[in-house]
C-alpha cells in the first residue's frame, strides 16, 4: 500500500467527496477513485459506503482511518524534525495573497525566501476574494483582518494603520480637503468585494465620528487598481499603509487629513488548520512579521505614521 493512497484516502474521508478530495489535492478524479480502490482492495474491505449522491465512512473506515491519520501525522512530524535538525526546508508553499499585497509586496518577499531555501516551491493564488482552503488547494493565506471561521488557526502578522490618500498631480488640480465634509467635493475611489461597494469612509478625531461618501468616480474589485487608479492621480482613496508603503516613501501618493484617523487593520497568516502549521509556514511568518515591522518603521520614521503603532504591530 502507498502512502500517497493513503493520503487521498483521509482527504476522501475529510471532505466526504471524491470529487473534492481531487480538487484540494490537484488531481483528477479518477486518479482519486483509483487510489480508493487500491486501498481498499489492499485491506480486503470497503471503507466508505457510496450511493449516488453521498459518500459516507463504513464500519470498517471508521476503525481504520483515524488510527491511520495518527500514523500518518506522526511520520510527518518524524520528517520535519530531521529536516529541521539539518536546516532543511522542501515543499510546496501554497498561498492565497490578496491583489495588491501579493503583487507587490509578499510574493517578492517569498521569492526571496525561495532562493534562501531552493528546495521550495511555490503556488499561489491572488485575489481578493475570501478563499476556500479545500476548494482552492491552499496551505495559508496571508489577508487582512483576523479568520472568523473558528475551524482556522491564525498567526497576527502586524496591526495595519489605513491612510486616506491621494497624489501630488491630483492635489495639485483639485485641491488638499482639510475635513472630511470637504472630500464631498473630490473624487471617490473605490473598493468593492463581491456585491458590496465600500463607499461610505468613516473617520474620527477627539469629539466625534464623521461618515461621508464622496462622489464615486472609479470602483473596483481588484485593490492594485484603485491603488494604481490614485497613482495615476484620478481621485482620492483609503488604502493599507502596506499597500501603499513604497509610493507614499518615493512621493507617488500623499497622506491627508492628518488630524483624523481612518479604522486600524490586522494582517493574519491564516491556516486551515492546525495540524497544516508546517516549519515553513513558523518561517514565513516570522519573515512577513520582520519585512512588515521593517515598512511601518520608515513611514513613522517619514513622519506619516504615529510612532505608537510600532509599540502595538504584533
Amino acid at each position: 500500500m502507498q502512502l500517497e493512497d493513503l493520503q487521498v484516502v483521509l482527504q476522501v474521508a475529510e471532505f466526504r467527496s471524491i470529487t473534492a478530495a481531487a480538487n484540494h489535492l490537484d488531481m483528477q478524479m479518477a486518479t482519486a477513485s483509483a487510489a480508493v480502490k487500491r486501498v481498499e482492495a489492499a485491506l480486503g474491505v470497503e471503507l466508505f459506503v457510496r450511493t449516488t449522491r453521498h459518500l459516507r465512512l463504513s464500519s470498517a473506515g471508521e476503525r481504520y482511518l483515524p488510527q491511520c491519520t495518527a500514523a500518518l501525522s506522526m511520520l510527518d512530524q518524524a520528517k520535519q524534525t530531521i529536516h529541521a535538525d539539518l536546516g532543511i526546508v522542501s515543499g510546496e508553499i501554497r498561498i492565497a495573497v490578496s491583489s495588491d499585497l501579493g503583487r507587490n509586496i509578499a510574493i517578492p518577499w517569498v521569492n526571496e525566501f525561495m532562493e534562501q531555501h531552493p528546495q521550495l516551491t511555490l503556488r499561489t493564488h491572488i485575489s481578493d476574494s475570501n478563499i476556500d482552503f479545500y476548494r482552492d488547494a491552499l496551505d495559508m493565506a496571508l489577508r487582512y483582518g483576523a479568520p472568523a471561521d473558528s475551524n482556522l488557526y491564525g498567526f497576527k502578522i502586524c496591526n495595519v494603520p489605513r491612510l486616506i490618500c491621494a497624489s501630488p498631480d491630483y492635489l495639485e488640480r483639485f485641491g488638499i480637503p482639510e475635513q472630511p465634509k470637504d472630500l464631498l467635493n473630490h473624487q471617490g475611489l473605490f473598493y468593492q468585494l463581491q456585491e458590496i461597494l465600500n463607499d461610505a469612509w468613516l473617520f474620527s478625531d477627539s469629539e466625534k465620528t464623521y461618515k461621508i461618501k464622496p462622489k464615486a468616480y472609479c470602483a473596483a474589485n481588484d485593490g492594485d487598481l484603485v491603488r494604481r487608479w490614485c497613482v495615476e492621480g484620478k481621485g482620492i482613496a483609503i488604502k493599507s499603509s502596506l499597500d501603499i508603503a513604497d509610493d507614499l516613501l518615493n512621493g507617488r501618493l500623499v497622506p491627508l487629513l492628518p488630524d483624523y484617523k481612518v479604522g486600524m487593520g490586522e494582517l493574519w497568516l491564516v491556516c486551515p488548520s492546525r495540524q497544516s502549521i508546517t516549519p515553513t509556514v513558523r518561517l514565513l511568518r516570522d519573515l512577513f512579521r520582520e519585512k512588515t515591522k521593517v515598512l511601518l518603521t520608515e513611514l513613522v520614521e517619514s513622519g506619516m505614521l504615529d510612532r505608537e503603532i510600532l509599540a502595538i504591530s504584533l
